[in-house]
């Protein structure tokens, strides 16, 4: 597959898959982009936003196109995906999924391996479906490629170059690696929002005071507690493992800062903030 302008099939089209047809549209990646969403009124949606020329169901679709994006939850890409590489001949399949080593391991025998290529994006906001989508979203942001030895050469060269042009940061990393990283850089960081919102709709049950007194410290913590439950279910489950080695390791801090609290150790308090500080080297 050459680097022209290709005909583009994007499964899902909400938040991600319909930032990544904004971004394919006004770089020129794309001559025609169908829409297909198995939610009528996101279609209808994604139509009158003008985020893809048609929609069209699955099967039509893949027959016409040269590439092929799934950007829906990550236990749906594991129902649908061995049906499309059972049905694709040149054409290239990428996923944009947050979790990748179960969705590996469900295709690596599939006769049509190679025309896959796993991608995670990283980038995301908390809020969902075609109204959503961002354009220059991808822009400056890293996408991770797995298990690349397991794709056709022709895919990867593509699959960069198509990444390379939305001006994202490319990775290659095995699946299992993903997965693990992915627990530590994004899945707990959901976890604990989703966590954190709870417990104050539990001790606060007067909304007119979360409202008024909730500083921008609390509403940037808590921003991913209103991310859709139906995508990020089935990442947790995928990454039950992981995000359970994660968990703990928090839960452990946790503790060390309700001891310190509890015994009026100011000297340690001070101390784990301080070493907490050291993520200004990563994190600017």
């Amino acid at each position: 597959m050459n680097n022209e302008k290709k005909n583009i099939a994007v499964v899902g089209v909400g938040l991600i898959g319909g930032s990544f047809a904004l971004q394919c549209r006004s770089k020129g990646l794309a001559d025609k982009i169908i829409g297909i969403d198995f939610n009528p009124m996101h279609a209808e949606q994604a139509l009158s936003l003008n985020l893809v020329d048609e929609m069209m169901d699955l099967a039509s679709a893949v027959s016409q196109v040269d590439l092929i994006i799934l950007a829906i939850p990550v236990d749906n890409i594991i129902n649908i995906l061995p049906s499309i590489l059972n049905h694709v001949e040149k054409q290239i399949v990428i996923d944009l999924g947050s979790t990748k080593s179960l969705l590996s391991e469900t295709i690596k025998t599939h006769p049509n391996r190679g025309r896959f290529v796993a991608a995670h994006p990283m980038w995301g906001t908390e809020y969902s479906g075609p109204s959503a989508a961002v354009a220059g979203a991808f822009e400056e942001k890293s996408v991770i490629l797995c298990d690349l030895d397991q794709s056709d050469e022709d895919a990867v060269v593509y699959a960069k170059y198509l990444f390379g042009e939305l001006k994202m940061r490319i990775f290659e990393m095995g699946a299992q690696d993903h997965d693990l990283h992915a627990a530590y850089v994004s899945h707990i960081s959901h976890l604990s929002s989703f966590a954190l919102a709870n417990t104050v709709l539990e001790k606060e049950k007067e909304d007119h005071a979360i409202f008024e007194m909730a500083s921008a410290g609390f509403e940037s913590t808590v921003r991913l507690a209103k991310s859709n439950p139906d995508m990020w279910t089935p990442i947790f489950k995928q990454n039950k493992e992981n995000l359970l080695d994660v968990l703990n390791e928090h839960i452990m801090q946790l503790r060390k800062f309700k001891s310190c609290l509890e015994k009026e150790n100011w000297e340690y308090l001070h101390e784990l903030i301080e070493n907490a500080n050291q993520i200004r080297r990563i994190i600017h």
